[in-house]
């Protein structure tokens, strides 16, 4: 969507003011951007596109472009024909960038693209210089799914030990090559054979999570769309949209219904015993938006923290959903943003964790388990910081976290959100499908005003 991404640019150049005032542009006619990565330092911005990754100053003004496609290729081969002769004909293929993140540890971009299976460039932060691309063993494949928003991942610093990537992608039914989620090593050494290797792996258990073929065989379109990532505390977080396979079961028409899910695990845990999801969504005069389109993590302005009687330095989520539960490829133009606290999604799942520990119900995740498997009783205390056992894992949420709704639309089709704290108040920037961006000062959960639409 690159007016989307384009209007998420613009919001950069607000520089701090409510009311209206020009906007500086960064405009390109001859590729779609598809994601951006403010430094948290210089304020620099990178914008990762088809077959470029720019580098803005933080007025947009352009200072680099580095090109990373057209590449030959051919979807289906695998390895990529980089590494072995495909029987497939090859053709110049657009690199459609899928992940770019800032691993400020080792100054320097990770950029993730859709040609060979999904590999990965590192480039200086600097100057966009290439520093590797590794592209020889199978795990510096992550997904030849090409949408560009079914990709979302992490870096979590570790002192001084390597940092690591949590990365989240569709895979396109190719759960044999892609787990769908993973915990991998960032080595410093760009050519080091141990770059993108699992954090942990030994016979039985390993930092990944792939999609069972009994989950593909019952339903062949089953996949997992990761929409946003991001760390509060000592947690990795992602929201995502799958197919909730116990409705579409239901319909008898043959529907397809989709459900919003936030994942969390705690960024230590490498055998992944942490890993707990919840159905996640919002409601507004009785309608259920369930479809999760963007997301952003903020603090608080003074006011709305006092609105929601969290401190200050609480962690909130932005979220716009579209409504129902059908059309995930063309969701509804009725969208709602939203506002989640993460202390009181946190409380939802330690009590789920808790119960489950207390031997009441099931673990309740059909899709990983293809099994209902009994909560074990195991007597122990479960508090906020519990990252899990051998037992009692992959867990499942009962019911739908439900967010505040904060501002519903029917027309524009809101699809982009970021936030930051201006004064006392919270400003949100919504970008939208009809090429508009919204602001809205929201100073608690019935105190959210659109200002302005330009």
């Amino acid at each position: 969507m690159p007016s989307v991404c384009l209007l998420l640019l613009l919001f950069l150049a607000v520089g701090g003011a409510l009311g209206s005032r020009p906007f500086r542009a960064f405009v390109v006619t001859d590729t779609k951007l598809t994601h951006l990565a403010v430094h948290r330092v210089t304020g620099e911005v990178f914008v990762g596109a088809v077959n470029r990754v720019f580098k803005l100053a933080p007025n947009l003004t352009e200072l680099r472009a580095h090109v990373t496609g057209p590449i030959e290729d051919n979807a289906r081969c695998y390895p990529p024909p980089s590494m072995r002769v495909c029987a497939h004909r090859l053709a110049p293929v657009d690199n459609i960038n899928k992940l770019l993140l800032i691993d400020y540890a080792a100054r320097r971009l990770v950029a993730c693209g859709s040609i060979w299976q999904g590999i990965c460039q590192f480039l200086r932060v600097d100057d966009l210089f290439k520093l590797g691309e590794p592209h020889h063993r199978k795990e510096h494949y992550l997904s030849g799914a090409q949408e560009p928003d079914s990709m979302a991942g992490v870096i979590v610093e570790q002192g001084q030990g390597p940092s690591k990537l949590f990365v989240g992608t569709a895979v396109d039914g190719k759960s044999e090559y892609f787990p769908t989620l993973s915990s991998r090593k960032l080595i410093s050494d760009e050519d080091s054979v141990d770059m993108f290797s699992l954090v942990y792996q030994d016979e039985f258990v390993s930092s990944q999570i792939k999609i069972p073929s009994d989950t593909l065989s019952l339903y062949p379109a089953f996949d997992i769309y990761y929409i946003y990532g991001f760390v509060s505390a000592s947690f990795v977080y992602f929201l995502t949209l799958q197919l909730d396979t116990q409705q579409t079961l239901l319909d008898t028409a043959g529907e397809k219904f989709f459900t919003s899910k936030i994942v969390r695990m705690c960024a230590g845990d490498s055998e992944f015993y942490s890993y707990v999801e919840f159905p996640i969504g919002c409601s507004w005069r009785g309608v259920e938006y369930r479809l999760v389109q963007s997301a952003h993590l903020a603090k608080p302005g003074l006011l709305l923290a006092q609105a929601l009687g969290v401190p200050a330095d609480e962690d909130i989520l932005f979220t716009i959903f579209s409504q129902g539960q059908k059309n995930r490829a063309s969701p509804p133009r009725q969208t709602i943003l939203c506002l989640f606290t993460l202390s009181n999604i946190n409380a939802h799942i330690r009590r789920r964790i808790q119960s489950c520990y207390r031997g009441e119900g099931t673990l309740a995740l059909p899709w990983l388990l293809n099994k209902e498997l009994p909560c074990i009783n195991t007597p122990m205390q479960i508090n906020g910081n519990f990252c899990g056992l051998v037992l009692n894992q992959p867990l499942g949420g009962l019911h739908v976290i439900e967010g505040l709704p904060l501002l519903a639309d029917s027309t524009d089709g809101m699809a982009s959100v970021a936030a930051y704290t201006y004064r006392r108040h919270s400003v949100v920037f919504i970008g939208t499908r009809s090429g508009s961006l919204k602001k809205v000062r929201v100073d608690g959960s019935q105190d959210a005003h659109l200002y302005e639409t330009v």
